[in-house]
């Protein structure tokens, strides 16, 4: 088991982290909408999707012309310069999932241009919004409700609309990202309402879907990842990709905790996805909820920084075991 701060993630000559190549283009010839593509999960799965072959149509509001409300400087645009640095193929579109006309919009567009969808993927979150430590009966319902339709109602908006062209051919996969696995859900609260409602809604949409896509030959799954070290987790521990196991050991820091040491690149999700949009057998995963690790298991596939955390286990130890270090779930 790896201790050394320096060896969990490798380097390029950049100091940024290296990213080992496919083996193989795999999903060459699939097309994929990945919708929330801006930043974090989405940004990576849209990225690694392409690297995997396929063409990518990366949808989201924030544009160099219109900032991310959540006040970050990561765009759609940004997302779709990524993927063609990296040599794969991809556009962004301007979408606000919120909005029925707009998501036709860019459905149309598909459909348009490639006459197919092989991979829909309901990326958006909206979890800056939460405004934690506060009662539900005591919230500004208006104000709280903004997660619970970037969370759930975009993801039903999306689907409703992207769902007719997926179905025209047998083999479709439908994914949900949410924030918890099945037995995690069920024991744990989130501490806010609006949040705990919203995920685990979204695990249960790709429940129902699986059931409704079944006879279309679609499969509809929905992947939490763990501890996602995201663009916006870093900056938030005041942080970066090179530093942060070193700054989670780091005792004479308020931030980030120890526990950040168990966190994952949004890679490891990215890549999970492409084996499983990559694996002809991926009907038997219909209906249910996975996690990173647990596909990371299955496809044995690693972090970019070669690791496979495992933050679920880590954290069923760490309630029984205070002591419990996240390094041995590495």
């Amino acid at each position: 088991m790896a201790r050394d701060a320096d060896i969990m993630t490798s380097h390029n000559g950049s100091g940024a982290p290296e990213f080992i190549p496919f083996i193989d283009r795999s999903l060459t010839g699939r097309v994929a909408l990945v919708a929330g593509a801006t930043r974090g999960a989405g940004r990576a799965i849209a990225r690694d999707l392409a690297r995997a072959g396929a063409y990518v149509y990366c949808t989201g509001r924030s544009t160099s012309a219109r900032p991310s409300d959540y006040g970050r400087v990561e765009t759609i645009d940004g997302t779709a310069e990524l993927i063609r640095d990296e040599g794969g193929q991809g556009e962004a579109l301007v979408c606000d999932h919120l909005q029925p006309e707009e998501i036709a919009e860019v459905v149309g567009r598909i459909d348009d241009e490639q006459g197919r969808l092989d991979i829909m993927v309901n990326d958006i979150g909206g979890e800056a919004y939460v405004d934690w430590g506060k009662k539900f009966w005591t919230t500004d319902f208006d104000v709280e409700m903004r997660l619970v339709k970037a969370g759930l109602l975009t993801h039903l908006n999306t689907a409703h609309a992207a769902l007719p062209l997926l179905t025209r051919s047998p083999g479709g996969l439908h994914i949900e990202i949410t924030d918890g696995t099945h037995e995690f859900n069920e024991t744990h609260y989130r501490e806010s309402i609006y949040l705990d409602l919203t995920k685990t809604a979204v695990s249960r949409l790709a429940f129902g879907l699986g059931h409704e896509l079944a006879d279309s030959e679609c499969t509809a799954v929905a992947i939490s990842p763990g501890w996602l070290r995201s663009e916006m987790m870093l900056d938030l521990f005041d942080t970066d990709e090179q530093t942060w196991m070193k700054d989670a050991l780091d005792a004479t820091r308020e931030t980030p905790p120890a526990d950040f040491a168990i966190s994952e690149t949004p890679h490891l999700l990215g890549r999970t996805v492409v084996a499983l949009a990559a694996d002809p057998d991926r009907h038997r995963f219909n209906t249910t909820t996975q996690s990173s690790n647990g596909l990371a298991d299955i496809y044995d596939v690693d972090d970019i920084d070669g690791s496979r955390p495992d933050s679920w286990a880590f954290m069923a130890v760490k309630e029984r075991d205070s002591g419990a270090d996240a390094r041995d779930y590495r």
